[in-house]
């Protein structure tokens, strides 16, 4: 599975974005699908993932509320709305699958697409 992330740039505080991430192969549907984040000097960290259906969704408290993760299995496309950005966003933002049907560790993710740069000014 090779994957495409795009839609990162530059937003004001309070703005919003939605990044995509594009896979190819026929078996998309077969995989959880999650984004990370990394800023500068810290770890990657998970952001948002979702079940092989769409029917399950998962979030970290930071963004719980503000993040939407959603998927077309028809398109085979990963979506991440994110409202109401803050500074704190700021990072790199990854897509990546895991065969796991439940996936919030990095460590369990297989397949890692490269990242779209997220820039929040205050």
């Amino acid at each position: 599975v090779q994957l495409q992330a795009s839609g990162g740039g530059l937003v004001q505080a309070g703005g919003s974005l939605r990044l995509s991430c594009t896979t190819s192969g026929r078996t998309f549907n077969s995989y959880t699908t999650g984004w990370f984040r990394q800023a500068p000097g810290k770890e990657r960290e998970f952001v948002a993932a979702i079940s092989l259906s769409g029917g399950s969704t998962y979030y970290p408290d930071s963004v719980k509320g503000r993040f939407t993760i959603s998927r077309d299995n028809v398109k085979g496309t990963v979506y991440l709305q994110m409202n109401s950005l803050n500074p704190e966003d700021t990072a790199v933002y990854y897509c990546a699958a895991s065969i796991s049907a439940y996936a919030t560790r990095s460590t369990r993710y297989d397949y890692w697409g490269q990242g779209t740069l997220v820039t929040v000014s205050s």
